[in-house]
């Protein structure tokens, strides 16, 4: 199969590499977007000051997709085969050769390249190989790093604080001065929901100490040291895998089954009708009727003394959807939240890092207040928890773990806060989001049987299929055509990017998305 082009295409000669790009026109709007800047050095010829050569932001990247077997492959299929012999494999797609995959291109062992609008579960920033992450690793300071892993909590390195505040406070949400780094999306909930159970105990004691009965009955198990709280969490969320997040998880069965839950409150996520501007009473009923699930939870669960202390919610709930909720849902939230004397923890695990054209999606929503804690991870590379002061701990090990997160990670997100704010990704991030929803919207009434419901911000985007298999065969053929995407609910194929995803790469999406919905049959 030959590798897909776009039409009136500008080559740019680029030191040893010629990479070919998109539309003069798309290329003459972002320039007027300033969504980026050249940087001359690079290019042997001088090009026109209205023309911007998008394929600058990651050198050697491919024109298109190029698929030369099924996929997965002979190669693949050998290798998952020997993988199943060590471990369970059947989640495998196939295997990936990471010395050739960049930019927005993976590519697998068996030499298809593949458009990836899914970025490993959306935790890639800024794609495969990219140079300047590279060039971190070639600092011996940042290899002993690597290299020597403290316990961050006991033994940290030589400008640890720094280093925070060069990358993670960089770009912490308004109103937060704290961070507490972890591993993963799960850890960082899991950390969440402890530091507001201490900091909603604490209240309780009124500054009073510990007592020998406390600490002697939470070694058993039982009151008053294990306390009764709860977290409140929503229908269709995801928060990890953990024990104590997994009871806050609500997308797939699959995930909870077998496992023991906590009786921990659970109230309903508003389902939006679409398009949004032809069902706006609608979707306010839904967000009120939701609303007061929250404040039947909290006056059921704080009666029967199993105290809500927290409430968690996604900015979108992405496995299990894509589905989203008002400004004016979480700014009611908030104030419900906070009423009854609880923390409001936004887990931006996958929203979080720039993909929805602000570096928080929760910023969108214009809070009144900040948010009791941040969670992050994916697209930060390091896992963690922004939060007020008040919920900081009040004694040592209490929030703590042998790792405290990873530095090596911390070193490449600071590159990464670099690489954003010296492109203008977040102003790209805008222009592909709008070029994807234009797009999936145009196709929604022109192939209404197989998507609908399109939705997004930024590139964070989604579209509904008819039904389960539908969404399955499409993500199917669109392997096939070269793009790798996943889905998401029961019925959603979600687009995760990395940022440095361009108007021209959206382009291609949209054309292999339209070939495939082209020879589906309908339902």
């Amino acid at each position: 199969m030959q590798g897909f082009r776009t039409s009136k295409e500008q080559q740019c000669d680029l030191s040893s590499h010629t990479i070919q790009t998109t539309s003069v026109t798309v290329i003459m709007a972002l320039s007027r977007l300033n969504t980026f800047t050249t940087k001359s050095s690079l290019f042997r010829q001088q090009l026109p000051q209205n023309v911007k050569c998008l394929s600058n932001l990651i050198l050697g990247e491919p024109s298109g997709p190029s698929v030369k077997t099924p996929i997965p492959g002979p190669k693949s299929k050998e290798m998952t085969s020997e993988l199943n012999n060590i471990q369970f494999a059947n989640t495998v797609i196939y295997f990936t050769d990471y010395n050739k995959s960049i930019g927005n291109y993976i590519v697998d062992v068996d030499g298809n390249v593949l458009l990836d609008v899914y970025t490993q579960i959306s935790s890639l920033p800024l794609g495969y190989n990219h140079p300047d992450l590279l060039k971190v690793l070639q600092d011996p300071d940042n290899q002993r790093t690597f290299i020597n892993r403290p316990s961050l909590g006991l033994f940290p390195g030589q400008g640890w604080p720094q280093k925070l505040t060069s990358s993670l406070m960089a770009v912490a949400p308004k109103g937060h001065t704290q961070v507490t780094t972890m591993a993963c999306g799960s850890c960082s909930n899991e950390n969440a929901f402890k530091a507001a159970f201490m900091w909603y105990r604490n209240k309780q004691r009124g500054g009073a100490p510990i007592t020998e009965e406390e600490n002697n009955s939470c070694m058993m198990n039982v009151g008053p040291g294990s306390t009764p709280f709860t977290i409140m969490s929503f229908k269709g969320g995801f928060h990890g895998r953990t024990i104590g997040v997994l009871s806050t998880t609500h997308s797939k069965a699959i995930h909870k089954l077998d496992i023991p839950a906590l009786d921990w409150p659970i109230a309903s996520f508003p389902r939006y009708k679409y398009p949004l501007e032809d069902f706006v009473e609608e979707n306010k009923a839904e967000d009120r009727k939701c609303l007061a699930e929250v404040e039947e939870q909290f006056e059921k669960y704080n009666k029967a003394g199993k105290f809500v202390a927290g409430v968690v919610i996604e900015p979108i709930q992405a496995e299990g959807g894509d589905n989203h909720a008002s400004p004016e849902f979480f700014q009611e939230l908030q104030r419900i939240t906070k009423k009854n004397g609880a923390a409001l923890i936004i887990d931006e695990v996958q929203t979080g890092g720039g993909a929805s054209g602000k570096y928080w999606c929760h910023e969108h929503f214009h809070l009144p207040e900040p948010a009791d804690f941040v969670t992050f991870s994916k697209k930060m590379l390091t896992g963690g928890y922004y939060s007020l002061p008040e919920f900081r701990p009040q004694q040592g090990y209490r929030i703590f773990n042998t790792w405290m997160g990873e530095p090596s990670k911390v070193l490449l997100l600071e590159k990464v806060v670099e690489v954003i704010k010296r492109d203008n990704l977040l102003s790209i991030v805008q222009a592909s989001g709008k070029k994807l929803m234009d797009g999936l919207m145009d196709m929604s009434k022109r192939y209404p049987q197989h998507l609908k419901n399109v939705r997004g911000i930024g590139t964070f985007c989604a579209f509904d299929s008819s039904s389960a298999e539908k969404r399955d065969e499409i993500v199917a053929k669109l392997k096939e055509k070269g793009v790798q995407s996943g889905g998401c609910g029961d019925l959603s194929l979600r687009i995760r990017p990395a940022l440095v995803f361009q108007p021209y790469h959206a382009d291609i999406f949209l054309h292999q998305l339209e070939k495939v919905l082209k020879k589906i049959k309908t339902a």
